[in-house]
């Protein structure tokens, strides 16, 4: 295999046209396990995981899994320890070291949020996100929630949490009220609770993940993005007072991933703003100062019928700014459809090579330090 310099690969991502595509030094081979780092799959429900999954880990072309319930039960921690090892066994070590100097093991996830919403039954957070907020210190109870998770996933050999829900609802029975998933009804007590969440967990040595960015508070009851395509006509003023305000704590806190929600917001544009450019770049990078991961909700989520196939949103949300790509319908095809889209656009030059470059420098250093 040809040795690549840092330096001269790097360069082909800061020269002019000559950036919008794939350099010629890049193998497909490389190709392949580097935009594999940005594609999280899953599995139906079987432990372990299914043998088509365990020979794509094998050949390093796997970036994440995420478990739900299914997936969760005795010898969870076994079967995560050996995909592990059957990942450190593949050839993406060499070739991230090779191009970016710097690597770490496979991105390991659920949703462990609290209450009704964790896959590992045996641990906490026992509270509901609701009844965290509900008590009579926020934080402290967002700490103990905070705590918790990490205990419990660390426990299962689980290294990030697609949680805490930031999310700030506005009536009684709202979507997120309604399933006890928010902390509350003011950006004071969600920033309080949630930020405390995020600052435990990652104490912990445990990502967290703060979603729906700008917030889908204020989805009723009936607007659910994984049934179907939600609208969220809010001013922008709105949104940047109230959905917006516990992500500011939360970033200032060090967050390190973000899951932006799949409702259009036409305030800003005509998008779901996980394939926004201007929610995820102007507005959580630019105007927020976000530095960390983007992460999508489930590829598969109802909102994004009306915008493509699973190969056209996948690329859409790439050209967006968003890091990892979450191919969640339990099957494991769905991962490869996301990758081989992936590797297509970036031949193409849809999907811009200095771009690419950026996003998978994140994804790697999020992933160094798990």
């Amino acid at each position: 295999m040809r040795r690549v310099s840092l330096n001269l690969f790097l360069s082909f991502a800061l020269v002019g046209e000559a950036a919008a595509k794939v350099p010629s030094c890049v193998s497909d081979i490389d190709l392949g396990i580097l935009a594999g780092a940005h594609v999280v799959y899953s599995w139906p429900k079987t432990i372990p995981p299914s043998n088509d999954l365990v020979n794509l880990v094998r050949d390093g072309v796997v970036g994440g899994v995420i478990l739900f319930g299914e997936n969760v039960g005795n010898g969870t921690s076994d079967a995560l320890e050996s995909l592990q090892s059957d990942f450190q066994a593949s050839p993406a070590g060499a070739v991230f070291d090779r191009y970016f100097r710097m690597t770490g093991p496979l991105f390991i996830t659920t949703d462990q949020e609290g209450g009704q919403v964790r896959r590992i039954k045996t641990g906490g957070p026992f509270l509901t996100a609701k009844q965290t907020g509900a008590s009579p210190d926020p934080a402290a109870a967002g700490t103990t929630a905070g705590e918790q998770a990490a205990e419990a996933l660390s426990g299962d050999s689980f290294n990030s949490n697609l949680a805490p829900v930031l999310d700030v609802y506005r009536q009684a029975g709202d979507f997120m009220d309604y399933y006890q998933r928010s902390y509350g009804n003011t950006s004071a007590v969600v920033s309080a609770a949630a930020t405390a969440f995020i600052k435990a967990q990652q104490a912990a040595g445990i990502p967290a993940t703060a979603k729906h960015f700008p917030g889908l508070g204020s989805a009723t009851h009936q607007q659910n993005t994984d049934a179907g395509p939600v609208t969220l006509n809010l001013p922008l003023e709105e949104i940047r007072s109230i959905d917006e305000g516990p992500y500011f704590s939360a970033i200032a806190a060090g967050l390190d991933l973000v899951m932006p929600s799949w409702a259009v917001y036409p305030a800003m544009d005509g998008m779901p703003s996980g394939l926004s450019s201007k929610w995820i770049r102007s507005e959580l990078r630019d105007r927020l100062g976000f530095k960390g991961v983007t992460i999508t909700d489930a590829l598969e989520a109802g909102a994004l019928t009306p915008f493509g196939d699973l190969p056209a949103v996948s690329v859409m949300a790439a050209k967006a700014g968003m890091d990892m790509l979450l191919a969640s319908q339990r099957n494991v095809t769905q991962g490869e459809v996301v990758r081989t889209a992936l590797i297509a656009a970036l031949k193409s030059g849809e999907v811009d090579w200095k771009d690419f470059i950026s996003s998978t420098k994140r994804v790697l250093t999020l992933r160094s330090k798990l």
